[in-house]
């Protein structure tokens, strides 16, 4: 396809992107701590920690990490949430030389036991909070180095020790566990200081990242980021972003609302990683859930950029509390992981005066691939135009091209396109073409300006909240329910989510009912993949081969 999109790129973005600038995510890194020492680099819970801070207290664990018996290129599992621990881990495993997996901190231990084996994490660092469910499968995977992080231990030695007292002993949010031979984060800081760090030689080629995402086969898959994918589309979106941080005051800080979890490539690259490569400081949210704490937080705070999933954007602009925050220094909302709505752009315009500007990416993309141009001054129901570097192209079934007006499998190729599946040739067969584009599986459609518009779903992924449900993965954990003999998971509509998931059931055993199905997904799923709509049936609906047809199921529900 030409690139009819450049003709409507924003004045001053570039159609390309160098990243001849930063061999690795740790070059950029390194330079970032050094050009923005003294500058406030996280807040978090009223504490300002600053560049300098991070930068200390990462070499510190790297040289710990290094010191430890890893290796170069061994696999580090990081389970928190949105804490100042974070970034230090990253920024430590990255420097070490080796791989960081990304792992959801509300995971059951069936989905952690998956990714840790599969990933062949050699280190988790986890706070404490979810360190039963740690417990549960530590027997059972590669995982034998344990650091036990607290949410209070970047606080300062009485601030921090008053919010490790309210989260253990007030709020009883660390339930009891035991893991014998852990070493706690405090540990090894202090530990890691006095050894020595040696800096190995890391290049664009290398592994920095395993960000799992689901799979149509129901089993979770580790997209293989390397250091150029990540650091090409950090560049990319600071590029793209440019007419909006031009109306920054000159000098000023460009702060960033941090909702987003971390451990999501949404989090973990547009809004971590880029504010690291600007000298932006982020505002630590640890439960975005808690929309009244969340306003607290951002009350008396002056901040610019936004990024969030449309359920966010809705639940604040409608909470009670929305307006004892001062919007008026907003210059960028981009939205992502979900379709924002018509209805939520309108209000969030309204309420703020800065349009939300959605944009589209997957994990395996790093993840920006397309977004609406950030000078917009309306929502434009589309998922905007491929940043600079990338190409899209509409495919239809026989792979073949197909031009604008033509819905077709959206297809990307760019230098933040993933390298395959982690230990999976297979599935990486599957969606990376001869010619080098990633088959999204989405269904898009393209026109005459160069705007792309998502119009259906070529898998039968179901997107809750900005996340991916894979109905395998569900259908294979209630399969294993005693009292079933057939079901099938669909996406319904939500207002909310966009998406809930929905279980049909053929019952083996009558007594069965749909408390006992809640109660057994509880126990297997993570929050957003279990069913908020239950259902029981006599059969399924099939194929002539006995294919279940998932798609009869989603249209009997409208």
């Amino acid at each position: 396809m030409d690139k009819i999109w450049l003709k409507h790129y924003p004045a001053g973005v570039p159609a390309d992107i160098s990243t001849e600038a930063y061999p690795s995510l740790v070059a950029l890194i390194d330079d970032s701590f050094r050009t923005y020492r003294d500058q406030t680099a996280y807040l978090f819970m009223g504490k300002a920690i600053r560049f300098g801070e991070v930068d200390d207290a990462s070499r510190a664990l790297a040289a710990w990490l290094q010191a430890s018996g890893l290796e170069r290129g061994d696999r580090v599992a990081i389970m928190m949430p949105n804490v100042p621990q974070y970034p230090v881990a990253v920024a430590a495993i990255l420097r070490a030389g080796m791989v960081v997996v990304n792992v959801n901190p509300l995971y059951t231990p069936r989905e952690l036991e998956h990714q840790l084996k599969d990933s062949g994490a050699k280190a988790i660092i986890i706070l404490e909070n979810f360190a039963a469910t740690l417990q549960q499968v530590i027997d059972h995977v590669p995982t034998k180095k344990v650091m036990l992080a607290a949410m209070g231990d970047m606080l300062g030695l009485v601030k921090g020790a008053i919010v490790n007292h309210v989260v253990r002993r007030v709020k009883k949010m660390v339930p009891a566990f035991n893991l014998p031979g852990t070493v706690r984060f405090k540990d090894a800081l202090s530990e890691g200081r006095g050894k020595t760090y040696t800096a190995p030689k890391i290049g664009p080629e290398d592994i920095a990242v395993l960000q799992y995402t689901g799979g149509t086969t129901g089993v979770s898959k580790g997209a293989v980021l390397l250091h150029r994918n990540l650091v090409a589309n950090i560049l990319q979106a600071e590029a793209w972003y440019q007419p909006a941080l031009k109306k920054i005051p000159a000098g000023e800080q460009i702060v960033t609302v941090c909702a987003l979890p971390l451990y999501h490539i949404f989090g973990f690259n547009t809004n971590m990683m880029l504010s690291l490569r600007m000298g932006g400081c982020n505002i630590l949210i640890p439960n975005a859930r808690d929309f009244g704490s969340l306003l607290k937080d951002l009350a008396g705070q002056r901040f610019h950029s936004f990024p969030a999933v449309n359920t966010l954007f809705t639940a604040l602009a409608n909470h009670p509390d929305f307006d004892k925050v001062d919007w008026s220094h907003l210059k960028i909302s981009v939205g992502g992981g979900m379709a924002v709505t018509a209805g939520t752009a309108r209000l969030w315009l309204e309420k703020t005066g800065c349009p939300i500007c959605e944009g589209y990416g997957l994990s395996e993309t790093s993840p920006s691939a397309t977004c609406n141009p950030v000078d917009s001054t309306s929502y434009s129901g589309t998922i905007g135009l491929p940043m600079p570097g990338t190409e899209l192209k509409l495919l239809d079934d026989d792979g073949r091209e197909v031009g604008p007006g033509q819905a077709g499998e959206i297809a990307i190729r760019g230098p933040q396109v993933m390298a395959g599946y982690w230990q999976r040739p297979d599935e990486t067969a599957k969606v990376m073409t001869a010619d080098g584009f990633f088959r999204t599986g989405d269904v898009g459609m393209v026109d005459e300006r160069g705007y792309f518009r998502i119009v259906d779903r070529k898998k039968d992924m179901i997107l809750v909240g900005g996340f991916n449900v894979y109905p395998n993965e569900v259908e294979d954990v209630l399969s294993q329910m005693p009292g079933v003999l057939e079901c099938a998971a669909v996406g319904v509509p939500d207002e909310k989510s966009g998406e809930v998931v929905k279980v049909v059931i053929v019952k083996k055993d009558p007594a069965i009912t749909e408390a006992d199905v809640r109660a057994y997904c509880e126990s297997n799923l993570t929050g957003y993949k279990r069913p908020r709509v239950v259902e029981f049936r006599t059969d399924l609906p099939k194929t002539n081969v006995g294919k279940i047809l998932r798609r009869e199921l989603r249209q009997a529900t409208k």
